[in-house]
């Protein structure tokens, strides 16, 4: 069902914006079920139903892609974090962000992350995307931990960026653990 709508997608023609962002979620399927090194971009344009030319109009290589794909895992993941704490606030909206949230937050995102950890290792621009990427979700992990003591409810002596380091640490487990 999930590729028949994709292909729906592809056969009309898109705006930019649009096919844009097709080709990230087409990606990313291919990414999560498989791994950045065995995806082709041949994989990656038959998922989103157009050829490798229109592909590359938009990214120049699979690593921009890849980026593109990691960097729309946490938009839409810190989105929903974003849009629970602002509805309940910072102590409530955490403890109800949804199982399906929580699954990405410790499968799918790190899992690109393991992909470039483990089979990109050697190329330097994914190493340092990554590093900042890590950083970026730690910050956001810091200031919920933070956000959360003012509120009461986490403990005023608790490290905040320690425990955001321990989340990202959590996560990378959970997520090799489900890739084994």
């Amino acid at each position: 069902a999930r590729a028949c709508r994709v292909m729906a997608a592809a056969s009309t023609r898109l705006p930019a914006v649009e096919r844009r962002r097709a080709l990230v979620a087409a990606a990313l399927e291919v990414f999560s079920e498989g791994s950045y090194a065995g995806a082709t971009t041949s994989d990656i344009a038959r998922e989103a139903g157009v050829s490798e030319p229109i592909l590359y109009r938009h990214f120049d290589s699979k690593r921009s892609l890849y980026f593109a794909c990691l960097d729309e895992a946490w938009l839409r993941i810190r989105r929903k974090i974003e849009e629970k704490i602002d509805e309940l606030g910072a102590a409530e909206g955490w403890m109800a962000i949804g199982p399906a949230t929580m699954r990405e937050v410790k499968v799918l995102l790190p899992s690109l992350w393991m992909q470039a950890i483990t089979e990109a290792g050697e190329d330097v621009e994914i190493r340092r995307h990554v590093r900042g990427h890590m950083r970026e979700v730690h910050d956001f992990f810091a200031d919920m931990v933070r956000r959360g003591q003012e509120a009461g409810a986490v403990h005023a002596d608790r490290d905040a960026d320690a425990e955001a380091w321990i989340f990202v640490a959590g996560t990378l487990l959970v997520s090799m653990a489900d890739r084994l």
